[in-house]
């Protein structure tokens, strides 16, 4: 697995949620430790289980890939928040995103759940997700992995920690990626200064992680680039 801090001696429950002190660290260490992870969404039609497969790490205010690089506004208000709560965001005027924040109340960094294979609920996924030629695909990439899951701006803030078995949002301990397994490089998407950054991080060899992608600028009728695709 990719070096870092180690997560906490009671983040080895399968079956529970991650502890708040998991995501109480620097997000380089928080966003390799996610792959292998679960996502439980509860709605009113079921759980659907997602393993976390592919996620990327942005770091805040000192990250220009970050929606916080130039500081707090009323779209990125969750980023500095409590860590281990989501922030959720619609992109380019279509698609939610899920991201975890990580790190210290007021840092504002987060990790971007960019893929995932779902383990169950299939049949609920694959009806907001019709158009998947697969099960691979259903949540193979950011926007299809929120749409499968039902992930929506009225989940922006949910704690990700909660020991209510009902709560609509949680990350399950479930079964961290084999030493080794987790590979990194440049985040999909981003341009400038955070383009090089190596900050994705995926199960290698796996077939819900999404391809790789440089950053293509989006252009507004004014000629102006469309903005960052991160958190």
């Amino acid at each position: 697995m990719i070096a870092g801090r180690r997560p906490p001696q009671d983040a080895n429950d399968s079956h529970a949620p991650l502890p708040r002190t998991f995501f109480d660290r620097p997000v380089l260490d928080v966003a390799p430790q996610l792959v292998g992870r679960i996502l439980l969404r509860s709605t009113d039609e079921g759980p659907v289980t997602l393993r976390i497969t592919e996620v990327e790490a942005y770091a805040g205010e000192s990250d220009p890939g970050s929606h916080a690089y130039r500081g707090r506004t009323a779209r990125n208000a969750s980023m500095f928040g409590p860590p281990g709560h989501a922030y959720v965001y619609f992109i380019y005027g279509m698609w939610w995103s899920l991201n975890v924040v990580c790190g210290p109340e007021g840092h504002a960094s987060g990790v971007l759940l960019r893929a995932g294979e779902i383990l169950t609920g299939s049949e609920q996924a694959r009806k907001r997700r019709p158009k998947a030629r697969k099960d691979s695909e259903l949540a193979k990439g950011p926007a299809r992995l929120a749409t499968a899951l039902e992930v929506d701006r009225a989940l922006n803030g949910t704690d990700l920690c909660s020991p209510d078995e009902s709560a609509p949002l949680r990350v399950l301990a479930g079964q961290p990626a084999p030493e080794g397994a987790v590979l990194s490089g440049p985040r999909t998407g981003v341009g400038g200064d955070g383009a090089h950054q190596p900050w994705r991080f995926w199960l290698a060899d796996d077939p819900t992680v999404s391809p790789y992608r440089p950053h293509q600028p989006r252009r507004r009728r004014n000629g102006l680039d469309a903005g960052r695709s991160g958190t």
